[in-house]
């Protein structure tokens, strides 16, 4: 499935990378471009893109052939558990690059370029761009799996809602280190990821126990 829908992509390459290039191109100033450094970059660089969105396309059909293949061999009540996991987790880590994409960049690229100085030209190389929303896109999406990993924690009895909740405010404090660590250097980019992680804390803790009991095995609920 990915084969295919990369191969269908391929002839609108160039425009995919511009779609992904897009929030960098309107912070820069008028006329400016990107650039591309290596011989072979203004191809490759291209192709990696479309090969992960062809990957994001696929999603759905690599999901369900990893689905019919696992399924056969599961109990009622394992199929509720592992099902709506997979599901959602594959639907928050989308989520998350999309809030990347569409929220982060914009204010991310015009804090770097309104700070740069005024003699230096600013004209990012290509490989680096990726490079960097390639790590952006794994940060946000993994974050976004935060309502899942506290459904998880909740549902294996390795921790109860009650005591994630008396923990709060050390992963209020811990979501803001890590947006800190992983964002650019300025305020509103840290926001951006460090509110939705902890709403999405709150999330997973509202979520948590109905999913529990949803997903009960008949002898647990004997």
């Amino acid at each position: 499935a990915i084969i295919i829908v990369f191969l269908c992509l391929m002839p609108w390459a160039g425009q995919i990378y511009d779609f992904l290039a897009y929030p960098m191109l309107v912070a820069l100033p008028a006329g400016s471009k990107m650039i591309a450094t290596g011989v072979i970059t203004p191809f490759l660089i291209p192709i990696k893109v479309t090969l992960l969105v062809a990957f994001f396309v696929a999603l759905p059909v690599v999901l369900y052939q990893a689905w019919a293949f696992v399924a056969p061999g599961l109990y009622s009540h394992e199929k509720r558990l592992i099902a709506p996991l997979v599901v959602s987790s594959s639907l928050l880590f989308l989520a998350g690059v999309t809030f990347c994409y569409f929220m982060v960049f914009g204010v991310v690229f015009k804090f770097i370029n309104n700070f740069a100085p005024k003699s230096i030209s600013v004209a990012p190389d290509i490989e680096s761009y990726f490079s960097f929303v390639m790590t952006m896109f794994i940060a946000f999406g993994v974050t976004f799996e935060v309502p899942i990993v506290v459904i998880v924690l909740v549902r294996m009895g390795f921790v109860t809602v009650e005591k994630l909740k008396q923990i709060r405010p050390y992963v209020i404090v811990g979501a803001f280190v890590i947006a800190a660590i992983v964002t650019p250097p300025d305020v509103m980019s840290q926001l951006l990821l460090a509110v939705p992680l902890c709403l999405l804390y709150e999330v997973g803790l509202l979520v948590a126990p109905l999913f529990a009991r949803m997903t009960r095995a008949p002898e647990e609920t004997a």
